[in-house]
């Protein structure tokens, strides 16, 4: 399995959040080199992850995909889901960033494997900061599997 360096995969349906996390992604503590592909619903994320076979062949997995739990026609639970249990993905990094905090959400994650969950905040200024914080952490300090 190949993982583009420098690729996030943003799975978020709502424009403004799309906004919000591709500005705080595009700071300058996580570099020029990194650059965001967007899924608008959750059959695009596993299109672009798991779509037809020519297709992934020219385009190497991202190295982290962050993922709305909330998503039109198929749900980022789901998605979780088929990415843990497909071979070429099973071990990609993905981090859920939603509005829910709900306890059987969090549990139900973390039972099928994500690597975090996070709390999308309310506040702007924690919501940026939040999101400039995971990207760095995935992006520069952790170290992925290869």
């Amino acid at each position: 399995m190949f993982i583009g360096i420098s690729k996030i995969l943003l799975v978020e349906d709502d424009p403004r959040e799309i906004d919000l996390i591709s500005l705080a992604l595009n700071h300058e503590e996580l570099g020029s080199h990194i650059s965001i592909d967007i899924a608008t619903d959750g059959q695009e994320a596993l299109d672009y992850l798991l779509g037809a076979e020519a297709d992934l062949l020219s385009r190497p997995l991202p190295r982290l995909v962050l993922l709305d739990l909330n998503l039109p026609l198929i749900n980022g639970t789901e998605v979780l889901r088929r990415i843990r249990n497909h071979p070429r993905t099973q071990d990609l990094i993905v981090v859920v960033m939603t509005s829910s905090a709900e306890d059987r959400d969090i549990q139900t994650c973390y039972n099928l494997g994500v690597n975090s969950y996070i709390v999308k905040p309310i506040n702007f200024a924690q919501y940026l900061d939040v999101a400039r914080q995971v990207g760095i952490y995935w992006m520069r300090i952790n170290e992925p599997p290869i």
